[in-house]
């Protein structure tokens, strides 16, 4: 089913609202050189729950931020809250995942460019679950 106009919007003032916070958070928190991004935010049709995918550099960083964050979810839910005040009645309920796919990309990127080449043997590579 196609994402209502509403749920896009929500989805984007949530994206770019949830940058700021998380990217702010890991300055303060002293964490040099990681990079947090929102690449994607989904919203339900009802607006009660949102999905947010997250990629974190470096990739060996990232299991760790993702507990820490979502540890922190009713803080960082409250600061979106007090953002979003005059756009939304009710927050969602956030839930954090990471966003795998430049990871995907790059390891279909390594095999082409080596001997274990994917289009010849596809079971090189893992299967991946569309979400």
């Amino acid at each position: 089913m196609e994402e209502s106009q509403r749920q896009k919007k929500i989805a984007s003032v949530l994206q770019r609202d949830l940058v700021d916070i998380l990217q702010g958070a890991a300055t303060k928190g002293g964490l040099k050189g990681v990079i947090i991004s929102v690449s994607k935010v989904k919203v339900t049709a009802d607006l009660t729950d949102a999905k947010v995918y997250l990629s974190i550099f470096p990739n060996d960083k990232g299991k760790e931020l993702l507990e820490g964050i979502r540890s922190n979810t009713p803080f960082i839910r409250h600061e979106l809250a007090q953002r979003t005040k005059n756009q939304l009645r009710r927050m969602p309920q956030l839930m954090f995942y990471i966003d795998d796919s430049l990871e995907y990309i790059d390891q279909i990127e390594k095999s082409l460019k080596g001997e274990d080449n994917p289009i010849a043997n596809p079971d090189l590579l893992s299967k991946r679950k569309k979400s």
